[in-house]
């Protein structure tokens, strides 16, 4: 990826990972404008199948929620561990945003 290769976080006002509940993880993605969230809310760039692949999560657990009123794409999928087990390596999902928040823009 080149330095000027655009990712879906310079689309965003934010993005971002948490638990929801001790089993699922959401997504969160904040787009700036009408014009971006045309192309990250595009199920041609942004569908179950590119999360599976990116969180290696079978597509057909993984729901998404486009909410163009508010610019906003939720993502959620099954944690890989449960929250707080042993292999449990975020506890709070945190860190789950970062694969999806440098993926290249088309």
């Amino acid at each position: 990826m080149s330095e000027s290769t655009r990712t879906l976080a310079d689309a965003c006002h934010e993005v971002r990972s948490k638990n929801a509940g001790p089993f699922w993880v959401t997504i969160d993605v904040f787009v700036k404008d009408a014009a971006d969230y045309a192309v990250v809310a595009d199920p041609g760039y942004l569908d179950e199948e590119r999360i599976g692949a990116i969180y290696r999560v079978d597509p057909a657990q993984i729901r998404m929620f486009r909410l163009p009123d508010l610019r906003v794409v939720k993502v959620s999928f099954p944690r890989p561990v449960s929250q707080g087990s042993l292999r449990d390596t975020d506890m709070h999902a945190g860190q789950h945003h970062v694969p999806l928040a440098v993926l290249p823009l088309p």
